[in-house]
């Protein structure tokens, strides 16, 4: 079966992947409580748009994409506090692709009647 591409499912995907990564990071600088968060947070959005996929109506869709959004400005906040905290690594890239993430889903919610 040929799955036709998906934007938002594939950059979630390829951003929890990415999130896997920087959390294992973390945890090997012993950043445990925000490699945590990070990890539920980012990996949790790309679970709600593919939950959203299978959705019973519009109104459940759209459900669904709220929360990936909501917990894509989750995400965006702890890496954020990555960026500003001195004893923490970050990679910048991290915030650029959350941020497109944020816009697509963004646009999504609202052209969804």
């Amino acid at each position: 079966m040929d799955e036709k591409p998906n934007l938002i499912v594939d950059l979630t995907f390829k951003f929890s992947l990415k999130i896997i990564s920087f959390t294992e990071k973390l945890e090997t600088e012993k950043k445990f409580n925000m490699a945590n968060q990070l990890f539920r947070s980012g990996t949790s959005i790309g679970a709600n748009v593919c939950e959203a996929q299978g959705a019973q109506s519009k109104v459940d869709f759209k459900h669904k994409c709220k929360i990936a959004y909501k917990e894509a400005e989750e995400t965006r906040y702890w890496l954020r506090l990555c960026q500003q905290a001195d004893s923490y690594p970050f990679e910048e890239g991290m915030l650029g692709d959350i941020q497109s993430i944020v816009k697509v889903l963004g646009k999504i919610i609202s052209s969804t009647n």
